[in-house]
């Protein structure tokens, strides 16, 4: 009984290591931009992730795309690409990396970088002196990416 426990104590601390969350400094892109592997290693909720999308103070997609799943939204934007079709368009990787960071696949795009804490320019420092000078946190947590990934993987094109 005590070796039984042990090794199912030593498998359970072995699938929490697997499934550890990465940090947006470990986060690693392929040649276009895309994130193949899992930042949390657990399936996004597309439920919570169509919630961030719409909601203005997490994700906001909608207030530069369009996305008729979330017509009861007001006030979309026209400023990035129609996200109606996006899971027929972008595979989860892809999505995932554009979350992350779109500039790793579109070096001019406005669309802010998600999961990124280091490489920003603070124009305050310049005009005011008053900029933050602690470590800047993400937009989004991994599961906030994770799920707002599940979400935009379930529009399809009808």
């Amino acid at each position: 009984m005590k070796r039984l426990s042990l090794t199912l104590a030593a498998c359970l601390i072995g699938s929490a290591a697997l499934a550890a969350e990465v940090a947006p400094k470990d986060v690693q892109f392929d040649e276009y931009g895309a994130v193949a592997t899992s930042l949390t290693g657990t399936a996004g909720d597309a439920a919570n992730g169509a919630v961030i999308a719409g909601t203005k103070s997490q994700g906001n997609c909608i207030a530069c795309h369009q996305i008729t799943a979330l017509a009861e939204v007001p006030f979309h934007g026209e400023i990035g690409p129609s996200l109606d079709g996006a899971g027929d368009r972008w595979s989860e990787a892809e999505l995932r990396g554009l979350m992350t960071n779109a500039k790793m696949t579109f070096d001019g795009t406005m669309m802010p970088a998600f999961y990124k804490v280091e490489g920003f320019i603070r124009p305050g420092d310049a005009y005011t002196g008053k900029a933050p000078t602690e470590a800047l946190t993400p937009i989004l947590s991994a599961q906030q990416i994770e799920d707002v990934v599940a979400f935009i993987a379930t529009l399809k094109e009808e």
